[in-house]
């Protein structure tokens, strides 16, 4: 519930950020509502959790949102990352310029290709042995997870280990992680059939009402 609930919030500070942008000063919550797709009585609930406070009939101060909400995101912190696995998946991460912009910094890859270890890239690469003590030297706290799934829980291992606390991870696989660490997990073919199956959902229904006037 937590991490769908920061979602949002995530979500709301994309559409503050529109919304300053264009010169907005205050916003009202059936706004934010109708951007993000939820009903105003869930923006208020949303917000009312992290005691991000309000004016019902004045609205919220755009920039009030905005600071409190930066704070409980450590906006204003460096976030450093590594990355485990150059394939192309990590290939594409690297050559990612939004983390920057979002305050994080992907400080470290990582693999066991000879060819891949500090050649052409954007960040230092080193071989996946050394992944403990690079973590360590650069007290990162979060990872990615780029690697086939034969080596997914090992390599996930290896981070825990050295003091990750957030994984994302794009291995086809279900990672055992202790209870203070966090993951996430990142499958375009799960994301793809949700999308298919509410598509045909949607058109099942449409074709079903269409059936039902023509009987009327």
């Amino acid at each position: 519930m937590i991490k769908k609930n920061i979602q949002r919030i995530i979500q709301y500070r994309m559409c503050l950020l529109k919304f300053q942008n264009l010169g907005f000063e205050r916003i009202f919550s059936y706004t934010l509502a109708q951007e993000i797709g939820v009903s105003p009585e869930q923006v208020r609930k949303d917000f009312s959790q992290f005691n991000l406070r309000g004016n019902k009939k004045a609205g919220y101060k755009i920039q009030d949102l905005l600071d409190k909400i930066n704070e409980l995101l450590h906006k204003e912190d460096i976030h450093k990352i590594i990355l485990a696995g150059l394939g192309n998946i990590g290939k594409a991460l690297v050559q990612y310029k939004g983390f920057i912009n979002r305050n994080m910094q992907l400080v470290a890859g990582f693999d066991i290709d000879p060819a891949k270890l500090k050649k052409n890239c954007r960040i230092p690469v080193f071989h996946i042995d050394d992944m403990p003590k690079v973590i360590r030297e650069e007290k990162a706290r979060i990872g990615i997870l780029a690697v086939p799934e034969q080596v997914a829980q090992e390599v996930c291992n290896q981070m825990v280990e050295a003091g990750i606390k957030g994984i994302l991870n794009f291995a086809p696989v279900m990672l055992k992680t202790p209870e203070d660490v966090t993951v996430q997990n990142i499958s375009v073919c799960n994301e793809l059939e949700a999308l298919i199956y509410m598509s045909e959902k949607t058109t099942d229904k449409k074709e079903k009402e269409k059936k039902g006037k023509k009987r009327k």
